[in-house]
């Protein structure tokens, strides 16, 4: 397995995902965004994930600094970015990649907790591309 293929598909991502299947089976879907952002946040600390919340993303022109952004998560070297929608659209998967690319993160995770069944994606950045 290359070092790549081992850091996409890492004991981290699975604990991630892990983590969502737990509140999401346990509160189903149907509630606020803020509300799974706290429940993640105890399943985090309960597996002894390194995690921040609400993390500021720049964006950058030109090495100039032109807005910022707020990722959900930081967890150890995961950018994670959760929803909590009745389908992810288009716009939701720019925003991650965006994301990514903004903060120089590896691997994101996209998490969509307003369905019945947890729809997660995991996006990589590959030397500045996704």
């Amino acid at each position: 397995m290359s070092e790549d293929t081992k850091y996409e598909k890492s004991d981290i991502t699975a604990k991630i995902i892990g983590a969502a299947f737990s509140v999401h089976n346990e509160l189903g879907p149907h509630y606020l965004e803020v509300i799974y952002q706290r429940a993640l946040a105890l399943e985090f600390s309960s597996l002894g994930l390194d995690f921040n919340r609400e993390i500021k993303v720049s964006i950058y022109y030109k090495g100039t600094e032109i807005d910022t952004r707020r990722a959900d998560f930081i967890v150890e070297n995961v950018l994670v970015e959760i929803k909590a929608k009745g389908g992810l659209e288009k716009q939701d998967h720019e925003q991650i990649i965006s994301y990514l690319k903004s903060s120089g993160f590896r691997v994101g995770l996209l998490i969509n907790f307003g369905t019945d069944r947890l729809e997660y994606y995991r996006k990589i950045n590959s030397a500045g591309n996704i």
